[in-house]
């Protein structure tokens, strides 16, 4: 309807060309969207608005003028102006209900397009350092990166998504040093403890599982313990694996799966970083000062310039992120989107000036980020803050033990990434229409117990003559079930634009608002036949949307609740 609406007025538009109203080279850019009140119509364009400047006319006048020239179409019932020139289209009862046709033909394909064209996206996302299981900010990365190429998928993009393990630097020194001192006896209040020492109860696991000898197998690499206590290369080779085994343990409990896990060692073993270091001082923007190889960033929008190589000749983490990236472009990645916590917010202009500073055709801005805030989780009112498994914080194998993979998926990425999240778990466990995954999830079981009843009672769904007779949908509350899944194509299209993949959630609460109070206005399962069946072919168009949402936020559909 609204590309219907769109059409209407480009037809419009070129009329009043023709009459000399408006400028032959005018381009209009004409946005329409639902009302909020729908004693103002269905549809409305502050078009007239737009134009009335290079029309030199009042905007009143102009909407008059492009109402008298819209095409003729069935698919309008009615338009009106109003205030001081909007548009508002009132749509043809049977043209609005269409959309349950459109909705039944196009099945797990609705609100799914090919504007991507397969241009190739890389999406890298949790990326956690293999020193302990993933926190429930990892979690917050996880839900919001996976929905994030659920729908860059669904908009005709071929999808990477990869994981980049940190397993080198101080804060893997320091896993295989508390790996050790377990193994060696020791613990926590042991005056020997590494002062920087991992003191949650994996450790003690690791530690365990290196002295039996047991064999560990990560995505790339199976791992023997040498049950040497004095090995630490050993130790720490174990501790990795194992962990990286753990993460990825984590990660398949939360449905979330990576085509490409990527090694920071790897960038020095292959020479990268070194090669990256090569480039950016033949490009002249590097200086020697205190001992130390700086590069000049300021050049670029930084606010000051950054350190590469330090006084001890090690590298600071810049450098490899620099040389990550790179590395990125090389692979043919245009569109790269890094989802990470917001505490690598400082690390945006860094790396982009360190692209930059390359001079190998990098576009400024390149690559996108997306950075999520804090999570703080809650029971009774009160923050939980420990978890015995990790020590320190509440891991995502916590949040999911506690209320299960669906409501975790949602409510992680159900608000905007930059908007701090409390997570509360007592209503994640509810089942009240307080909480947003139960209340979605009934939408899409109330639907299905319809269709049971139809059956038992002999009145099964009879598809072409509800088909036939959608015309009949034409109560308010059933008409704001149509109008709120007409727009689902376009909720999808603009939250894989944005990178948001909240809108979605959010458009999933408002269907499932409108369903419900449909369906306590609206009797379904009545005597005649023919309204029987068009309202039960409305609950069917509502359930493959939900269920089309769903899957785009990685939640399931039950059939019952």
């Amino acid at each position: 309807m609204k590309d219907t609406i769109v059409s209407l007025l480009e037809g419009a538009v070129t009329a009043l060309k023709h009459q000399g109203v408006l400028p032959n080279d005018l381009q209009p850019t004409i946005k329409v969207d639902p009302t909020k009140d729908k004693a103002h119509g269905d549809y409305a364009t502050n078009l007239a608005l737009m134009l009335a400047k290079p029309a030199g006319k009042n905007p009143r006048e102009l909407a008059t003028l492009l109402v008298d020239a819209l095409p003729e179409s069935d698919a309008i019932q009615q338009t009106d102006i109003a205030g001081p020139g909007f548009i508002n289209f009132f749509a043809a009862a049977d043209a609005a209900a269409q959309i349950v046709a459109q909705v039944l033909d196009c099945g797990d394909t609705f609100g799914r397009s090919l504007i991507g064209k397969g241009e190739k996206v890389q999406v890298e996302f949790v990326s956690a350092n293999p020193t302990g299981p993933l926190h429930v900010g990892h979690g917050r990365g996880a839900a919001i990166g996976d929905c994030l190429c659920r729908l860059l998928e669904a908009t005709g993009y071929d999808v990477t998504r990869e994981f980049y393990y940190n397993d080198a630097g101080a804060q893997i020194a320091n896993l295989a040093r508390s790996v050790q001192a377990r193994v060696k006896g020791l613990g926590p209040d042991d005056e020997s403890w590494p002062e920087d020492g991992y003191r949650g109860e994996y450790i003690v696991d690791v530690a365990n599982d290196y002295l039996a000898g047991k064999t560990v197998s990560a995505d790339d690499r199976e791992v023997t313990a040498k049950k040497d206590p004095d090995d630490l290369d050993a130790i720490q080779e174990f501790a990795v694996a194992w962990l990286r085994r753990e993460q990825d343990l984590d990660l398949k409990a939360f449905g979330v799966e990576f085509d490409v896990y990527f090694l920071e060692s790897s960038l020095y073993e292959d020479g990268k970083v070194d090669a990256t270091v090569e480039k950016l001082v033949n490009a002249g923007h590097t200086y020697e000062e205190d001992g130390a190889m700086w590069l000049r960033t300021t050049d670029f929008g930084d606010d000051k310039d950054r350190v590469m190589r330090k006084q001890d000749g090690g590298y600071t983490y810049f450098l490899p992120d620099v040389a990550y990236h790179l590395d990125k472009w090389q692979r043919g990645f245009k569109t790269v989107i890094n989802e990470q916590g917001a505490d690598h917010h400082s690390t945006v202009t860094r790396v982009r000036a360190g692209l930059q500073a390359l001079e190998v055709g990098i576009p400024k801005g390149w690559p996108d980020y997306v950075l999520h805030q804090m999570v703080m989780v809650t029971r009774s009112g009160v923050e939980v803050k420990l978890s015995k498994r990790a020590g320190s914080y509440v891991t995502v194998r916590d949040l999911i033990d506690e209320v299960g993979r669906d409501a975790t998926r949602f409510f992680l990425a159900a608000r905007r990434a930059d908007s701090q999240l409390t997570f509360d778990i007592d209503l994640a466990r509810s089942q009240s229409n307080d909480n947003p995954v139960y209340y979605i999830q009934y939408a899409h079981a109330r639907v299905c117990s319809m269709l049971r009843k139809a059956k038992d009672a002999d009145q099964p769904f009879d598809h072409a003559l509800a088909i036939a007779n959608l015309a009949l949908l034409d109560s308010d509350q059933e008409k704001a079930v149509l109008n709120r899944l007409a727009r689902f194509p376009e909720v999808v299209e603009t939250a894989a634009r944005n990178r948001e993949p909240q809108q979605v959630a959010q458009y999933l609460l408002d269907l499932s608002g409108d369903f419900h109070t449909c369906y306590n206005a609206v009797k379904v399962m009545v005597e005649d036949d023919t309204l029987r069946n068009t309202r039960l072919a409305l609950g069917l168009a509502t359930r493959q949307v939900l269920r089309n949402g769903l899957d785009l936020m990685g939640v399931s559909a039950p059939e019952e609740m």
